[in-house]
This record gives structure tokens, C-alpha cells and sequence, in this order.
């Protein structure tokens, strides 16, 4: 009993450095003056390595050996002692020095990103990537692999998951998607999609109402690039960005965020003891934000319950019917930017980052070719000339942020979405009814009790098999696409 309860003490401290470091880290993106930003890089710096060092010290390695001799561990302590002793092993090979050279690395390389992103200056954050991919690189060697250099990062963000797996299901979902989207109608919507902030911003409240996101126990607030963060349990807070050309880009990326929160909002709060709070991974995350976003958000029902109240809010929208607005807010085309993305061809954008991102790590890529060999892939993937590294490989934050391996997870998410929705709405056939009465609670809660509640209890392998019976298949998002697209393009 005195280990397993040395045990969870170990776990509520780094509770208490993962909460300080989230809420600076969430001030860094939505509130800090701008000159703090050096400041504030040291200082999450310093703290992410002081909680480096609990879980990499010999008196973490004794207490590990001290629970591995247990004999009367919970399943659930158990798995607790799995995930800390692997993760103990990669991180035990990082030398203090090099972590945290890395942390305030990518503090300070998100600030640059985000000035270069702002004057479409590539060369103001390349010498910043190339340094966190040199740190990439010599990570994925301290981990170690048996085929790819990619696979040992892709740990961090997909257990079990591999790039011979990756490819064989992206190639598949791929040559899925191509003939859809070559079935596209030509012609667009001409709709104007513009509103001011203020609008966006109570209309974005008004839709978290809908799907229940609890702001007794989050915030929504402004940035560059949505996030969610989870400071602790019971603060669990969101971001969006406010495009007055166009506000879906708001709306809809509230709608993804408030599906992170309320993820997260759900997890049995004892697991953070364990360490095992947060999802299964990140791309079991991407599919219940994504399931808000697209499932819900973007459906017929939902929208139809909606629509009135933002017509009342944006008086441009008074005489567009129904069907004109669900279109428009469903139409699929290529586009340069990601989050602005539609379903159809959203994952085409994870897939050209993917095969950029093995490239970078394996070393047959370098930092100065990328913009250029983002350019080619936007071209032959979905069509595209790309007018400026703003709007081309200056787009996103993952890389500032170091989070190589993370990319996948989107087009995962996508997959296990619509995996899981379809389980779903077997076990509620009155799901479309719900949701266009307003009634997300019972929705909620089977995501609860089947997805939510067990944070990083399963893997994901074993919690999709769990809950829908089958390994990870494109075919259920396939269905998917196909039956609305054909529907939407008539």
C-alpha cells in the first residue's frame, strides 16, 4: 500500500508542473505582450525539465522496480506502471541538458513561427526547424526503431501505430478519395461568408450550448491557431480564430475544439493520479473533435436546429434557405489551407504533411527543399498552385511546437470517427432525432461510457476494437463521404 501510494503522489506532482506549464503555455498564445516571449520560453523551459527529471531519476527508477514486485495491482494500476516504464525508458535516454535546450527551443521557435507566418518569411523560421529536426532525429536514435526513424516518434502521439501501417491505409484511403473528389461538381456556391467578430463570437456560444460544452469548467477565447488545453479536469479551455471573410472557419473550429474539451471534461478524473488522464491518443482525440465538428456540427440535423438563430444574428443570411446554406456549408473542393479544409479532402492535406514529415526525419529531405516540395505536393494532390509559404508550408504550428509524428493523427481521427459513429447510431438509432431536438446528452453520454471515460486505459488499437468490434478500416468513413457527397453535389 505505501508504494502504489508513493505511486500516485509521484503523479500528482506532475500533475501540479503540467497544470503551471499549461496555463503559461495558454497565456504565451492568447494574452501575453509580445516582449515576454523569451521570458516566458525559459520559464516553461525550466519547468518541463524539472518534471523531466521526476520521471527520469534513479529514485523514479527504484519506485518503478519497487511497484514492478507488487503482486496485488489493480488492472487499472497495472496499466498505470506499463505506460510509466516505457515512457521512463525513452525519456531516461534525453540527457537533461539536450530536453531542455529542446523546450525552450520550441517556445521560442512558436513565437517566430508566428511572426514569420505574419510577414510570409520563410526564412525567419527555417534556422528554428532545422535545429528542432536535428533534435527529432537524434531523439527517434535514442529511442530507437526497427524500420523507420519515424516510428519511434510516433509513439508519443499513436501507440502501436507504424509507418508500414500508416501507408498502407492512407495509400487505400487515398485511392478512395481520388474518384470522389474528381466527381465534384465544377461549379461553386457563390455565398458570402462574412460577419463581424462580434457576431462570430456569440453565435460560437450559442453553438457550444447546443452540444453542451461546460464553461463552468472551460473558456473560449482568441488566437493565431486553435487550440485546446486542459489545465486541469475541471479547466478545460478552448480557442478559435475569428475570420470576419469567412466564419465558418470560427464556428466550425469552435465546434473541433469543444470536441477536445469535452473529451477531456469526461475522463474519469482518478486516472490523472495514474497518469493515465488525456485521451488514448491523438488520434482517438482528432475523432471526438472531429465528431463534433463534422458528424454534428456539419450535419443536417444540427444545422437545421441552428440555422434560425444565426439568421436572426446575421440578417444577410435571412433570404438563403436551408438547403442553399447546408450546401454551402458542405461544399467539397481543394483548397490550400487545412483547417479550412472540407471533409472530402481534408485528409489528402494530412497525408502530403505525413510523407513531408518521414522525409524531414529520415534525412532525404531537407528544410531548405520543403517549400518547394510542398508546393509540388499541393499541385499534384489536390491541384493547386500555392501563392505564398504563408499559405503553403508556414501554415501550421506543429512543426514550431516539434510535434513531428503528430499529423497522422487527423486523418486517424477521421477514421476512427466515423468508426465510432457508426457503433453509435447502432446503439441509438434515434441519433438524428437528438440531435435536432437539442438533445446531446444521451450522445454524450454513450461517449462517456464507451470512449471518455477510460482516458489512456486502452490503447487505441484496443479501444476501437472494443467498442466497434473490428481493427482500424477506412471503409466506415468511405460509406461516409460517399452517401453525403453524393447527396451534397446534386
Amino acid at each position: 500500500m505505501e508504494v502504489t501510494k508513493e505511486w500516485r503522489e509521484h503523479f500528482k506532482q506532475l500533475r501540479a508542473f503540467d497544470e503551471a506549464i499549461s496555463l503559461l503555455y495558454w497565456d504565451m498564445r492568447t494574452q501575453m505582450p509580445e516582449q515576454s516571449a523569451p521570458l516566458r520560453a525559459e520559464t516553461i523551459g525550466y519547468l518541463s525539465t524539472e518534471a523531466f527529471k521526476r520521471q527520469t531519476s534513479e529514485s523514479f527508477a527504484s519506485l518503478l522496480e519497487r511497484m514492478a514486485d507488487e503482486k496485488d495491482l489493480s488492472d487499472v494500476e497495472a496499466r498505470s506502471l506499463e505506460i510509466a516504464k516505457t515512457q521512463y525508458e525513452r525519456n531516461a535516454k534525453i540527457p537533461h541538458n539536450e530536453y531542455q535546450a529542446y523546450v525552450t527551443l520550441v517556445s521560442e521557435a512558436e513565437t517566430a513561427w508566428e511572426k514569420a507566418k505574419e510577414q510570409n518569411d520563410w526564412d525567419m523560421f527555417a534556422p528554428y526547424l532545422k535545429q528542432i529536426i536535428e533534435f527529432q532525429q537524434k531523439f527517434a536514435e535514442y529511442f530507437g526503431y526497427e524500420k523507420h526513424p519515424y516510428d519511434a516518434l510516433l509513439y508519443d502521439f499513436e501507440p502501436g501505430m507504424t509507418v508500414e501501417l500508416l501507408d498502407e491505409l492512407f495509400a487505400s484511403l487515398r485511392d478512395e478519395l481520388v474518384p470522389l473528389i474528381q466527381q465534384l461538381p465544377k461549379e461553386s456556391l457563390s455565398l458570402d461568408w462574412s460577419m463581424p467578430a462580434d457576431v462570430q463570437e456569440t453565435i460560437c456560444h450559442d453553438w457550444m450550448n447546443v452540444v453542451a460544452y461546460d464553461l463552468s469548467r472551460g473558456r473560449l477565447d482568441a488566437t493565431v491557431h486553435p487550440f485546446e488545453i486542459t489545465i486541469n479536469r475541471r479547466d478545460v479551455r478552448i480557442t478559435t480564430k475569428y475570420d470576419e471573410a469567412d466564419f465558418r472557419n470560427a464556428l466550425f473550429g469552435t465546434m473541433h475544439e469543444a470536441g477536445h474539451a469535452t473529451y477531456e471534461q469526461q475522463i474519469d478524473p482518478m486516472l490523472d493520479e495514474l497518469g493515465l488522464g488525456g485521451g488514448a491518443s491523438m488520434g482517438i482525440h482528432e475523432s471526438q473533435s472531429l465528431f463534433f465538428e463534422n458528424f454534428i456540427g456539419r450535419s443536417e440535423a444540427f444545422l437545421r436546429r441552428v440555422y434560425p438563430k444565426l439568421q436572426s444574428l446575421h440578417p444577410a443570411y435571412a433570404a438563403i434557405d436551408f438547403d442553399t446554406f447546408y450546401r454551402g456549408v458542405n461544399e467539397a473542393k481543394p483548397s490550400l489551407i487545412r483547417i479550412e479544409a472540407d471533409e472530402l479532402t481534408y485528409s489528402l492535406h494530412i497525408i502530403i504533411r505525413y510523407e513531408l514529415e518521414k522525409a524531414l526525419i529520415q534525412g532525404t529531405l531537407s528544410v531548405d527543399e520543403l517549400p518547394a516540395a510542398w508546393n509540388e505536393k499541393y499541385k499534384e494532390y489536390l491541384g493547386l498552385d500555392v501563392p505564398s509559404n504563408a499559405k503553403g508550408v508556414l501554415q501550421d504550428v506543429h512543426w514550431a511546437g516539434g510535434s513531428f509524428g503528430y499529423f497522422p493523427s487527423y486523418a486517424l481521427g477521421l477514421i476512427y470517427a466515423a468508426q465510432l459513429t457508426e457503433t453509435l447510431k447502432s446503439a441509438l438509432p434515434e441519433f438524428e432525432t437528438l440531435i435536432a431536438e437539442g438533445e446531446i446528452e444521451p450522445v454524450k453520454a454513450w461517449l462517456k461510457e464507451n470512449v471518455h471515460q477510460y482516458g489512456k486505459r486502452l490503447t487505441p488499437n484496443e479501444l476501437i476494437q472494443q467498442v466497434t468490434g473490428q481493427a482500424i478500416s477506412v471503409q466506415p468513413l468511405v460509406r461516409y463521404l460517399t452517401k453525403k457527397y453524393q447527396t451534397v453535389a446534386k
